[in-house]
C-alpha cells in the first residue's frame, strides 16, 4: 500500500566555489604556488603580470539572448571530505617567480651521489676475502638499517642465506665475516647488533689510553650500571674516583650511537620553510604583512576577452562558433573564480592572523614565552566570525617570520589553567619555567617529579605531579635519574 509521508531534511552543500576556496586556505605557501602553478597551466584564460584586466562581464551580459552561452552549472551533492583530502596536492614542492624582488629566492639543491648501503659494498671491494665471504658479506650490509645496526640474530641470518641466497654456512662463519668485514666498514661501528658493541667498537677503533680502556671495561662488564646512571655502583665496582668516572663518562659521550645517520648521504633532505606572514616591531608597534608569494597577480586573458567580444559582433552564429563560446566561457567562470578565491584566502589570512597577533601582543614585542595568553581555536573563531575549522586550516600548516625566529602559528595556541590567585594561565607559560627550573636544578641531585610539583606551587602554579610528568615528557625531558651527572 502506497503511503505518503513528510519529511524534514537538514542538508549541508557547499557550492565549487567554497570548496576551492577552502582547500587553498589550508595550503601553506609552497604547496600554494604549485597549486597556483597548475591552475594557470590548466586554464588558459588566466594570466599572470600586472596588466589590469577587462571587465568581461558586460561580454557576456549581451550575450543572454543565447541559452546555449547561459546555461548555468548547478552544483550537485558535494562529499566535502573528498574535496578536502591531501591526495590532490603535490608531494613536492617548487617556487615560481610570481612575488617581488625584494622577497629571497633561494633554491634548495639536492643531494646527488651513492647511498649509505652502496658505499657500505663498494668497501667490501678493499677486503682480500673469497666468493662465500663477499655473499655474506653482502648479505650482512643489506641486513643493516638506516641507523647503522643489524636488528636480527645470528641464526636467522644463517637460515636467510639458505633460503634466500643458496649460502649454506655455518654460525661461526657468519660471526667471524661480521667481526672482520663489516664491523670494520665506515663509519665505525656500522654492522653492530646492539648499543653496547656498537659502542666499544668505536672505542676500539681509538689511540690506546687509560680513559678509553676504562670506558671499554664500563662497558663491557657494567653496561646497565652505566646506561641507568647509578655512578655510586660504578665507582665501586671498578675502585675509581670521580675523576676518572667523569673521564669515561666524557670518552663515551663522544661516540655516536647511530653511526648509519652520520652518512652524509643518508640524511634526508630538509624542507625549506616560507613563512605565510612576517611580523615587525616598527617603534614599538606590531606590523603584519603577508608574504608576497601569496598574493600574485592575476587577470583574466585578454586575448579570450577578446575572442568572447568577436564572437558577440558576429551576425552568423553557427553551432560550432556556440560550442567554442560555451567552452571559452566555461573557461573564464573558472578563472573569475579563482581570482576572487585567491583575494577571499588573502583576506582570510590576515584578518586571521592578525586576530592572533593582536591576542598574543605582549609575547610579540618581548619574544618571552612567558607572555603567551591562553587561546584556544574557538577564541579566534568568535572574534573573528568564522568557523573553528576556518581557524584551524590557517593555524595547522602556516608560518610566521618573527623577530625571534619562524614559528608554526598552532605553536601560539594553548589551553589554560588556573593559577593560585585564580588567573588564567597558558599551559606554555608553565611548560616554560618548568624547562627553566630544570635547567638550574643541581644536576648532582635531580628533581623528582614530587619536587618540581612543590616547586611550581611555590611559584604560584598548582598543579600535580603526574601533569608535571606529562609537561616535562613533551618537553622531551628524561626523569631525574637520567638527568643524573657528577
Amino acid at each position: 500500500m502506497l503511503k505518503q509521508s513528510l519529511h524534514h531534511k537538514l542538508l549541508q552543500k557547499l557550492s565549487p566555489q567554497q570548496i576551492q576556496l577552502m582547500k587553498l586556505i589550508q595550503l601553506p605557501t609552497q604547496a600554494f604556488e604549485e597549486r597556483l602553478k597548475q591552475e594557470i597551466e590548466e586554464n588558459p584564460a588566466l594570466d599572470t603580470g600586472k596588466e589590469e584586466p577587462e571587465n568581461f562581464e558586460d561580454t557576456l551580459t549581451n550575450e543572454s539572448d543565447h541559452d546555449d552561452a547561459n546555461e548555468k552549472i548547478e552544483a550537485d551533492d558535494i562529499n566535502i571530505d573528498e574535496y578536502l583530502s591531501d591526495d590532490e596536492y603535490p608531494s613536492y614542492k617548487t617556487q615560481a617567480n610570481n612575488y617581488s624582488a625584494d622577497d629571497d629566492d633561494k633554491q634548495v639543491p639536492y643531494a646527488a651521489g651513492t647511498t649509505f648501503h652502496q658505499s657500505l659494498k663498494n668497501q667490501l671491494s678493499t677486503f682480500r676475502i673469497d666468493e662465500e665471504e663477499k655473499a655474506i658479506a653482502e648479505f650482512l650490509v643489506g641486513s643493516i638499517d638506516d641507523s647503522g645496526y643489524i636488528r636480527r640474530e645470528i641464526i636467522d641470518l644463517v637460515d636467510d642465506l639458505a633460503f634466500t641466497q643458496n649460502v649454506f654456512t655455518t654460525e661461526e662463519k657468519v660471526e667471524s665475516v661480521l667481526k672482520n668485514v663489516v664491523q670494520r666498514l665506515d663509519p665505525i661501528g656500522v654492522g653492530a647488533l646492539d648499543l653496547k658493541q656498537c659502542l666499544i667498537i668505536q672505542l676500539k677503533s681509538k689511540p690506546e689510553k687509560e680513559s678509553r680502556d676504562l670506558a671499554i671495561r664500563v662497558l663491557d662488564e657494567a653496561f646497565d650500571h652505566f646506561v641507568k646512571k647509578h655512578y655510586k655502583k660504578l665507582l665501586e665496582k671498578f675502585d675509581i674516583n670521580e675523576e676518572k668516572l667523569k673521564e669515561v663518562i666524557t670518552e663515551i659521550g663522544k661516540l655516536n650511537p647511530k653511526p648509519g645517520s652520520s652518512y652524509a648521504g643518508n640524511n634526508k633532505i630538509a624542507e625549506q620553510i616560507v613563512p605565510d606572514f612576517s611580523i615587525k616591531i616598527i617603534d614599538g608597534v606590531l606590523e603584519l604583512t603577508l608574504n608576497s608569494r601569496n598574493a600574485p597577480e592575476l587577470h583574466v586573458s585578454r586575448e579570450y576577452n577578446n575572442m568572447l567580444k568577436g564572437y558577440s559582433d558576429s551576425k552568423e552564429k553557427s553551432k560550432s562558433q556556440k560550442d567554442a563560446v560555451m567552452f571559452i566561457k566555461q573557461k573564464l567562470d573558472a578563472a573569475k573564480w579563482f581570482i576572487d578565491a585567491i583575494k577571499q584566502r588573502q583576506q582570510t589570512l590576515l584578518i586571521t592572523m592578525n586576530a592572533i597577533m593582536h591576542r598574543q601582543e605582549e609575547y610579540f614585542l618581548t619574544g618571552d614565552e612567558r607572555k603567551l595568553k591562553p587561546m584556544i581555536l574557538k577564541d579566534i573563531a568568535d572574534e573573528i566570525n568564522m568557523d573553528v575549522s576556518t581557524v584551524s586550516r590557517v593555524a595547522n600548516s602556516k608560518y610566521v617570520s618573527t623577530p625571534y625566529g619562524t614559528k608554526l602559528i598552532k605553536e601560539f595556541f594553548s589551553e589554560s589553567m588556573k593559577n593560585d590567585q585564580g588567573e588564567d594561565v597558558s599551559t606554555r607559560e608553565i611548560k616554560k619555567i618548568l624547562e627553566t627550573v630544570i635547567k638550574e636544578e643541581d644536576k648532582r641531585k635531580p628533581l623528582t617529579d614530587e619536587k618540581l610539583s612543590k616547586i611550581l606551587k611555590e611559584k604560584g602554579y598548582p598543579i600535580a605531579r603526574r601533569t608535571v610528568a606529562k609537561y616535562r615528557e613533551q618537553l622531551d625531558i628524561p626523569v631525574a635519574r637520567l638527568r643524573k651527572e657528577i
